[in-house]
């Protein structure tokens, strides 16, 4: 076994260490947050189409509930009954299973209701979401999302 040898530093080794200089640092700090910046734009985008998608499938299983609520009662509900009918069994229902067609109501990827009238303008009912704006109208993300239109 090799002893160590605990010498003191001298002038030249401290010379031959070489580190980063300042100007090194602010580089790869500025192009740390270029990274990131980009990251966090991409990510942003990615959530706004993971919401529009998880509303149009909500939309589609309320819509085959609304559906399934006509089979069994010759009608769909009523505006005035809205979409509860679906949870929880209205006055005049004919048949109506145990446990309802829904357990709960979904609601939109914003957690804002959807919006059903019936009769529709565009067919037997309408059922929308307002968007990330919860406002009608508007373009990508706050755009309306229609069943019409899955």
């Amino acid at each position: 076994m090799k002893p160590i040898n605990f010498a003191p530093l001298n002038s030249a080794s401290i010379s031959a260490q070489k580190g980063f200089t300042l100007i090194e640092v602010m580089i790869v700090v500025a192009i740390l947050g270029v990274l990131a910046t980009l990251v966090v734009v991409n990510i942003s985008g990615s959530q706004d189409t993971a919401n529009v998608n998880a509303t149009k499938s909500n939309l589609q299983a309320v819509s085959q509930a609304l559906d399934l609520y006509k089979l069994d009662n010759y009608r769909y509900p009523t505006t005035d009954q809205g979409l509860q009918a679906l949870v929880e069994k209205p006055d005049n229902a004919r048949n109506w299973p145990n446990g309802g067609y829904l357990k709960k109501m979904p609601a939109d990827a914003w957690d804002q209701e959807f919006i059903y009238l019936s009769p529709g303008t565009d067919g037997p009912y309408d059922l929308f979401s307002l968007g990330a704006d919860g406002a009608e109208g508007g373009e990508g993300p706050a755009a309306d999302i229609s069943v019409n239109d899955l």
